[in-house]
């Protein structure tokens, strides 16, 4: 047991932050020495293709979410399999002759991407044969591919959806704001990993923010996509619908109130369960299931705040890290908020942009995964990283081992490796000189006797 008063401990965590905020700059990657003297050396990284990336998407994004592991893993030089969900076999199977035919345009071999279907023996099985796996799914699913992807040890780039924060200040251009909070939730009828899912509004303009998107909202209708007079589609999945009514009925039953609600359209009656109304609700808190589990549909909670320490708090209290918007009349505010967030992707005075920037790296933290998609990130990911060291002037000047420290080491040798230490890394100039000065003495010493040995 080691007693610190408590001046003391905040000392130690002023110099481990002054440390922390000094390191940032030897992350960069001209900084690969750790202060040994090598000038007679050459350091650098090399990135080799890993063989075969495995990808398991999801079926919401069906072009893209094929598009994008297969991106990077061509281009870092592998080949992937991509095992597409049974809910987007028929577009899965599409995709990949597009694909072909670019790989037979440009003389490459038209296996070097391959699309498979099927369930999760499917799955597993692409796991377990494969040199690193990318998955794009839910939370539950992605912790067995990890426990699967054990057993060989391979690496995963995990994305596993999200509970973003939309937060609106009260100096943020409202109108504007209310269409794109629309667009934020409506987006592939609320089928969107990167969608906004929690709405944070400052009280100030909390009633006009609620009016504007609830004036919007009531004028959406959901019907078929086909009929072309319609502004949203449908729900994937038939089940889904009846657990977004459940995550909407808990809010009520807590206290929260339905502002606004869509319009369906002509539906046949086989179809209504795959159609889900756009839903505003207020008075919202972190309670409600709606505000802590991925609802992955077209509804939107709105919940007021008072200061930006309240709003980082709450966009925090999330399982999930994905991404999140901030809005406000001052550019310097919205990224100090969305700084403090713990996410993956942030978007200012806007939503989702950093996914269409397909030069930056999308992914998240928490229970929305880790690695990352795109951007030079994303193609490292899919690469062996491997560190080597070469002589800067070989053969003229090789790297040798000093005779005190040669094998069997020489009766000098500590006194000798203790002196090499201090040259190095000696505090003033002067005790690093003296060092220097004994190291050269005990090499020349080691020298001398080495030739009387040969003489005798």
């Amino acid at each position: 047991m080691v007693d610190a008063s408590l001046g003391e401990i905040m000392t130690t965590c002023e110099k481990i932050t002054w440390l922390l905020s000094e390191g940032e700059k030897w992350l960069k990657p001209e900084y690969r020495c750790s202060g040994r003297s090598m000038l007679h050396k050459i350091s650098k990284v090399e990135f080799h293709p890993l063989g075969v990336i495995g990808a398991i998407v999801s079926w919401n994004y069906p072009f893209h979410n094929i598009f994008n592991p297969m991106l990077a893993a061509v281009f870092s030089g592998n080949a992937v399999v991509i095992k597409v969900s049974e809910h987007a076999s028929w577009s899965g199977c599409f995709y990949l002759r597009i694909i072909q035919a670019a790989l037979a345009a440009v003389g490459a071999p038209e296996n070097l991407v391959e699309v498979i279907t099927g369930f999760a023996e499917t799955g597993e099985a692409l796991v377990s044969s494969v040199d690193k796996i990318i998955f794009v799914g839910s939370p539950g699913v992605g912790k067995m591919i990890m426990r699967n992807a054990a057993k060989t040890l391979i690496p995963v780039t995990l994305e596993l959806g999200g509970k973003d924060a939309f937060i609106v200040c009260e100096d943020a251009d409202i109108p504007n704001v209310a269409q794109v909070a629309a667009r934020a939730f409506l987006q592939s009828s609320g089928q969107n990993c990167a969608g906004a899912e929690r709405f944070y509004v400052h009280k100030d303009i909390y009633t006009s923010f609620v009016n504007q998107v609830t004036k919007i909202v009531k004028s959406v209708s959901a019907g078929p996509p086909l009929a072309g007079r319609y502004d949203m589609g449908a729900i994937c999945l038939q089940e889904h619908s009846e657990r977004l009514q459940n995550l909407v009925d808990d809010a009520v039953d807590k206290g929260a109130e339905i502002v606004a609600r869509g319009s369906f359209g002509h539906l046949g009656e086989g179809a209504v369960d795959q159609f889900f109304p756009p839903t505003v609700l207020i008075n919202v808190n972190h309670t409600m299931k709606l505000m802590q589990e991925e609802a992955f549909g077209p509804i939107m909670p709105i919940m007021k705040f008072s200061t930006d320490e309240e709003v980082i708090k709450l966009a925090n209290d999330s399982r999930y890290g994905l991404g999140c918007a901030v809005f406000s009349g001052s550019k310097r505010r919205a990224k100090e908020i969305a700084s403090q967030i713990h996410c993956g992707v942030a978007a200012i005075n806007d939503f989702a942009a950093t996914y269409m920037c397909q030069s930056l790296p999308f992914g998240g933290v928490k229970d929305s995964g880790f690695g990352r998609f795109a951007g030079v990130e994303g193609l490292r990911a899919c690469c062996l990283v491997k560190s080597v060291v070469e002589d800067r002037w070989w053969p003229y000047i090789k790297t040798k081992i000093p005779k005190p420290i040669q094998y069997p080491v020489a009766e000098n040798g500590f006194e000798f490796q203790e002196s090499l230490v201090e040259a190095l890394y000696g505090l003033n100039i002067w005790d690093r000189l003296r060092a220097l000065v004994n190291v050269l003495k005990l090499i020349s010493e080691q020298n001398s006797g080495a030739s009387s040995k040969r003489n005798d």
